[in-house]
């Protein structure tokens, strides 16, 4: 049994977002709860205490290469982290659990966990040669990797094909690999509601860059509205105009403008959304095990997503959607079209992945699952 646990994560946002029913479920247990965050404010430290947790601010180059820096960083964490003694220290996302696993291990905190929802960019393959700069930070990742995983008693991620690209490609030394699928979702949020079958409506989520599967999309369709003038496209998700694999402003533009697909924009209200829609679409080039479509099939949505790791785990293909080859935009229209020739696939595929969702997207069972590894 524990009675601390500091939570070392990125943002406030994704604390209070993606962290927030397993800190509830935490503190249910009677266990005190510190949540480290690099960019709190007021409000998402009042949001935090609300919970029932207790904010900790910390410091930690998100995305940086600099090593003096990360290594006063982890000076200052395993610092902090003697001076509250929690029992264990629960680490995710990349740079948190290489520097926060060795400040953990400096503070003296007997006991390490790890947990990585994906491996990211850097083990992402592409339909292009791979940058140099890409090359350099995947073998950085893999040696940081190798000297602070042996300092965890378990490393969590969420599907296989990470523990097989990063654990067992790399000779990882790792006491413990455990595969969770997704992180879950608390169900009662998610109610089904039959998909529209006329206009057909497909659905991204999702920020509109290269890997994310936004130009397929795009791509895909223009050929679809071009032989099916009644079906419809939405995005939903932000642009990031500094990203080079980022989708234009102009192309995005002229999207707009020719009416080929609704953009409301990055929106607070996905489930609204995805309630109209009618196919949810994520041509990503990898991910963990996507939240956005865990969302959709928890409503009643069938999928369309590549076979790549994370987006294969959300998919048997044929049952609740089908799996596209990657980076293909004639197979993504294809898939497509099969909605569009044979609508009753919306409601019946919908339906399998609302069973899906329910039998293997359950935040209560994750959480169950998370907490036998703390106990």
């Amino acid at each position: 049994m524990i009675n601390s646990i500091a939570l070392v994560g990125t943002v406030a946002s994704c604390v209070t977002g993606f962290r927030r029913d397993l800190i509830k479920y935490l503190v249910g247990k009677d266990i005190t709860v510190y949540a480290f965050a690099l960019d709190y404010d007021d409000a998402s430290k009042a949001e935090v205490k609300k919970l029932g947790a207790v904010p900790v601010d910390y410091t930690l180059s998100r995305s940086g290469l600099n090593p003096f820096k990360d290594i006063s960083d982890t000076i200052k964490l395993s610092r902090t982290l003697r001076s509250i003694k929690p029992d264990l220290v629960f680490c995710y996302f990349s740079k948190p659990v290489i520097f926060g696993t060795l400040a953990a291990k400096l503070a003296g905190v007997k006991r390490r966990i790890g947990m990585l929802e994906g491996l990211g960019y850097a083990f992402t393959e592409q339909p292009h040669a791979v940058k140099l700069k890409t090359k350099i930070l995947k073998n950085v990742q893999v040696i940081l990797y190798k000297i602070s995983m042996p300092f965890l008693e378990r490393l969590i991620l969420l599907n296989g094909d990470d523990k097989k690209d990063l654990v067992d490609a790399y000779g990882i030394n790792v006491k413990n690999v455990d595969i969770i699928g997704g992180i879950g979702l608390d169900l009662t949020s998610y109610q089904y509601s039959e998909p529209p079958q006329t206009p057909v409506v497909f659905v991204f989520v999702g920020r509109l860059l290269a890997e994310k599967g936004i130009h397929e999309f795009v791509k895909a369709a223009e050929l679809v509205r071009e032989k099916y003038k009644d079906s419809r496209f939405l995005v939903l998700g932000g642009i990031d105009i500094a990203n080079p694999g980022a989708l234009t402003e102009d192309a995005l533009d002229h999207a707009i403008k020719s009416g080929l697909i609704t953009y409301p924009g990055h929106v607070n209200n996905v489930i609204e959304w995805l309630h109209t829609s009618s196919v949810f679409v994520l041509p990503s080039y990898r991910e963990g095990v996507p939240r956005s479509t865990q969302e959709a099939m928890a409503i009643g949505r069938a999928v369309i997503t590549s076979d790549v790791p994370g987006c294969r785990d959300t998919v048997v293909d044929g049952v609740n959607g089908f799996l596209t080859t990657p980076w293909s935009t004639l197979d993504l229209y294809e898939k497509m079209e099969k909605f569009m020739i044979d609508r009753k696939l919306i409601v019946t595929m919908g339906v399998e992945s609302r069973e899906m969702a329910m039998r293997d997207f359950d935040v209560n069972s994750v959480n169950d699952k998370i907490y036998g590894f703390l106990s």
